[in-house]
């Protein structure tokens, strides 16, 4: 079935009566979303940095681009299966790393993780997760581990070889969070999850660093975050602490939150196999370069070294159109899953993701292409 006949499916349930539960307005999801959830909630997951311009600027550099529709092609079939590190996905999207998914529904990463199975995407488990690699690992999915790594490199091993064993074979590791930025939303609200123990599932199931306590968890829970909280935040890694990754995970390793083209080059010139283009949604640096930016240089200077992946600002099928176009290989989604989680857990995740999907689907056919790969920049106009 093509990704597109989600639209039919819901038209045709319309003659019996039946209304999508969800919006297919992601607007309108999250707006909904923002009524469900507590305020330190909502603008944990929708907050930014600083004044927002970052965030601001994803959006508009997406706006500045139009699709140039090419007509009397023969595109009645398509076919978005995309392959990503010698696996062949069905579309070329992934789930990108959310952390503390309990904070907007109860089954958090496990309902996602469920979602993302059923579709074939991948979906990246965020170390910051409220529930354990081997839990998230049951939904027997396409599973990536974004590694918030750790001053600690024998715990940094124990999570490594947890992810491995439980079946992740890609890792993503982020560099843009060695620490929180200024983030007023949260401030105001006095709002940090990880002080309450929300998504600490992963460094607190860690036998390794359980060992490195005290007293049990159990006991004194406090005390772990304490112990934790300083163990991946406050110092940034350097470049020539990649080979203890490198030498340590047998599989793909992607960095996440490249925006200049020298990084890119030596994420390549490091023996890694791929980055994301990133500015962390606009959460990290205020008045940063938007992501799509920066996209087109970082995939010309090394999109035939490493395999170029992008996030922040997706908000649209079309906007997945438009990554592709200028150089990305697949493109993480964030925020808008999390407001399909908040309004239907599992299948509100799904709602969301089949929604992007068809709209890409469509969007690339009523364009006049049959498959991601006819995509480059050609295809797009500046506004």
């Amino acid at each position: 079935m093509a990704f597109s006949d989600y639209q039919y499916e819901i038209y045709l349930n319309g003659l019996t009566g039946q209304h999508p539960p969800y919006s297919a307005d992601l607007a309108e999801l999250e707006r909904a979303a923002r009524r469900r959830l507590d305020p330190g909630a909502y603008w944990y997951v929708a907050g930014s940095a600083g004044t927002g311009a970052t965030d601001r600027a994803n959006r508009e550099a997406f706006d500045r681009w139009r699709i140039v529709p090419r007509m009397l092609r023969d595109v009645s079939v398509r076919d978005l299966s995309t392959e990503l590190f010698g696996r062949t996905y069905p579309a070329p999207l992934a789930l990108a790393p959310v952390g503390v998914q309990s904070i907007v529904h109860p089954q958090g990463e496990l309902a996602t993780s469920r979602a993302a199975a059923a579709l074939g995407v991948p979906m990246v488990l965020s170390t910051a997760a409220s529930h354990t690699l081997e839990e998230v690992a049951e939904a027997d999915g396409p599973r990536w581990y974004q590694l918030y790594w750790p001053h600690d490199d024998e715990v940094t091993l124990s999570l490594l070889e947890r992810a491995r064993k439980s079946g992740y074979d890609t890792l993503v590791v982020t560099l843009d969070t060695w620490t929180l930025a200024w983030r007023p939303n949260d401030l105001d609200r006095a709002y940090l999850p990880f002080l309450r123990g929300t998504g600490l599932a992963i460094p607190l199931s860690d036998p390794v660093f359980r060992s490195r306590l005290a007293r049990p968890v159990e006991e004194d829970l406090d005390a772990a975050i304490m112990q934790w909280v300083p163990m991946f935040n406050g110092r940034a890694h350097t470049w020539d602490q990649l080979s203890l990754l490198r030498d340590n995970w047998d599989g793909p390793i992607v960095l996440k939150g490249i925006q200049h083209v020298d990084d890119a080059r030596r994420a390549a010139d490091a023996g890694m196999d791929g980055v994301v283009v990133s500015n962390h949604g606009g959460r990290q640096v205020d008045g940063a370069l938007a992501s799509l930016d920066a996209l087109a240089p970082v995939a010309e200077a090394v999109g035939d070294r490493l395999t170029v992946l992008f996030d922040s600002g997706v908000r649209s099928g079309a906007d997945v159109f438009k990554a592709l176009a200028l150089g990305a290989r697949a493109v993480l989604l964030g925020r808008p899953y999390m407001w399909g989680l908040a309004n239907g857990g599992q299948d509100g995740v799904r709602h969301v993701v089949r929604s992007i999907l068809a709209e890409l689907d469509l969007t690339l056919g009523l364009a006049g292409f049959r498959t991601p790969a006819d995509l480059d920049p050609s295809v797009l106009e500046r506004a």
